[in-house]
């Protein structure tokens, strides 16, 4: 949706900070229960064609985001900005930021503030779907490269992890090319790329960037993104609601400001070395979809598509889906002080396992199957 003059307003963001590219369906119910979804998309209905219930979430799992906010508010934005500098060097003042709704929404912003803090440069920033096995909203570019003609678009997300929506990514942009024939840039800039997806990120270390903790309370109160032809025409931005009756618990805003407060704090010569030992890092290899398929192997599960590695999946599951184990690489590890709480709270096993390269591991259950 783009927002004008008379239209009512979507998602509780600041219009400066992002624009969302997403066809208004908050009038639409498309919210089911969560056991009944999971068997509806393992019985082949595609995930994007529904949408989880939300909600606010109890107090003291509120507590754990607050804390892990304070804990790892520094972190998150010294790796921003790690990853927004590699992004203005390469792109410059042509730059536009394209974020993957929702969770690549809020890195967008934070990227974007980064470069508006260090370089005074208000670059546009949009944000738009993106939805495996179907591909990235064209509508959505067209109308990007028609308003910015010429522009750098750099596409952003939280971070990775398998991979999936990186090759998504190269995929659609491949389509993209020969259907319109513009060539547009694949790589994902994302804060941390514990998969080895990407050579443009902040980190690779499986750490817990604090938004995973949240659904659309941390989001701009906006869902997930839909795909479902019984609302999207062929010219339509792909969908999403706007949880309205959400904003007394928003917490959006407040996670923007003490991030981006941090800014300030950053050590260039920290930030520097850091960004010399990334040229250094490892080439990508998407090691961690190797580890994935392991797993699938030795747990016997059938498809990649339910082994949900690193901390942001595994809270996803939990949050979202029906887990089934939770793996783990160090259960002492402060990274996972909420998903230890969440999976008491669901009765889920969790099972110490030591020798992968993900700080954890969501498996999702075979709906109907006792296991």
């Amino acid at each position: 949706m783009i927002q004008k003059a008379g239209q009512r307003r979507f998602g509780s963001y600041k219009q400066e900070d992002v624009v969302f590219l997403l066809k208004d369906l908050s009038d639409v119910r498309l919210e089911g229960n969560t056991e009944e979804r999971e068997k509806r998309i393992q019985g082949g209905q595609h995930y994007s064609e529904t949408l989880p219930f939300e909600y606010n979430p109890p107090e003291h799992y509120l507590q754990v985001f607050w804390e892990t906010l304070a804990e790892y508010k520094t972190k998150v934005a010294f790796c921003t900005a790690v990853v927004a500098e590699q992004i203005y060097r390469r792109k410059g003042q042509n730059t536009v930021l394209v974020s993957l709704a929702r969770a690549g929404t809020p890195i967008g912003i934070l990227m974007k503030r980064y470069i508006q803090f260090k370089y005074r440069e208000n670059i546009p920033h949009y944000s738009i779907s993106i939805i495996r096995d179907r591909g990235i909203d064209e509508n959505a570019l067209n109308y990007i490269l028609k308003s910015h003609p010429g522009c750098n678009i750099q596409f952003v997300d939280g971070w990775t992890g398998k991979g999936a929506i990186s090759i998504e990514l190269t995929k659609s942009v491949q389509d993209f090319e020969e259907k319109y024939g513009v060539k547009l840039d694949d790589s994902l800039a994302v804060v941390a790329d514990p998969g080895y997806c990407t050579d443009l990120f902040g980190t690779r270390e499986d750490f817990l960037i604090p938004s995973a903790c949240l659904n659309s309370t941390v989001s701009g109160l906006v869902s997930r993104t839909v795909l479902n032809d019984a609302y999207i025409g062929t010219n339509d931005f792909h969908g999403a609601k706007y949880y309205q009756e959400l904003e007394e618990y928003d917490v959006s805003e407040q996670y923007l400001e003490q991030i981006a407060s941090q800014f300030t704090h950053i050590n260039e010569h920290e930030l520097e070395q850091a960004i010399a030992e990334i040229k250094k890092a490892e080439a990508v290899s998407f090691k961690g979809m190797k580890e994935v398929l392991e797993i699938k192997e030795e747990f016997g599960i059938e498809t990649a598509n339910y082994v949900k590695p690193g901390v942001g999946e595994t809270t996803r599951v939990l949050l979202r889906r029906v887990p089934w184990k939770i793996l783990m690489k160090d259960p002492d590890s402060p990274y996972v002080r909420h998903i230890i709480m969440l999976a008491k709270e669901r009765n889920v096993e969790i099972i110490p396992y030591p020798n992968m390269s993900y700080t954890c591991c969501g498996l999702i259950k075979k709906v109907g199957e006792a296991k």
